[in-house]
C-alpha cells in the first residue's frame, strides 16, 4: 500500500472556530507547490478532514492534478483525533494508493505510529508538507517512510 499524508496549506488566523479557518493566498501557493511534488501520482482514494482549510487544500490539489475520483470528507481526521482510532478506520479502506489531507499534530503522530509504533514523537510537518509511506498494510509499525518533502514557507 502507498500512503501520502498532506498537511493543509497556510491558513488565516484563529477565528471563533478553528474548523472555519480558510487557506490564505500563500497557502494556496503552497498547495500548488505540493501538487508539483505529487505530479504523476494516482490515488484510488482521497480522504480529507472536514475543516475548511483541509477541504480547500484537497480540492485545489485534486483539481490541479486532474484527479478523477471524489474527495471523501471524514469526521475523524481533525487535529486532535487519536491515531489508533484513525488507524482502525483506515484499515477499512481496501485501496492501494491513498491520500490523506489533514492537520498537525495528527499527521505527524500518524506517520510515527505507522512507521515506529510511536505516538509521542510526531514527524515534523510544515504546512503543505507531504509524507510518503509504503507498506503491506496499515498498522502500528507496519510502514516505511520513503519521503518527507516540504514546500517553501
Amino acid at each position: 500500500m502507498k500512503l501520502w499524508l498532506l498537511r493543509h496549506g497556510a491558513a488565516g488566523p484563529y477565528q471563533r472556530n478553528d474548523a472555519e479557518r480558510q487557506l490564505t493566498e500563500p497557502g494556496r501557493q503552497q498547495v500548488l507547490q505540493a501538487a508539483q511534488l505529487l505530479q504523476g501520482q494516482q490515488f484510488d482514494c482521497v480522504l480529507s478532514s472536514p475543516y475548511i482549510r483541509a477541504r480547500q487544500t484537497a480540492e485545489l490539489l485534486c483539481a490541479t492534478l486532474q484527479h478523477q475520483g471524489t474527495i471523501e470528507i471524514v469526521p475523524w481526521l481533525t487535529p486532535e483525533d487519536d491515531v489508533r482510532e484513525v488507524t482502525r478506520k483506515l484499515d477499512g479502506y481496501c485501496v492501494e494508493r491513498l491520500l490523506i489531507v489533514a492537520h498537525q499534530p495528527l499527521l505527524g503522530a500518524l506517520a510515527s505510529w505507522l512507521t515506529e509504533a510511536d505516538r509521542q514523537h510526531g514527524l515534523p510537518m510544515e504546512t503543505a508538507s507531504v509524507a510518503y509511506l509504503e507498506g503491506d498494510f496499515i498498522g502500528a509499525g507496519s510502514m516505511h517512510l520513503n519521503a518527507l518533502q516540504h514546500v517553501a514557507q
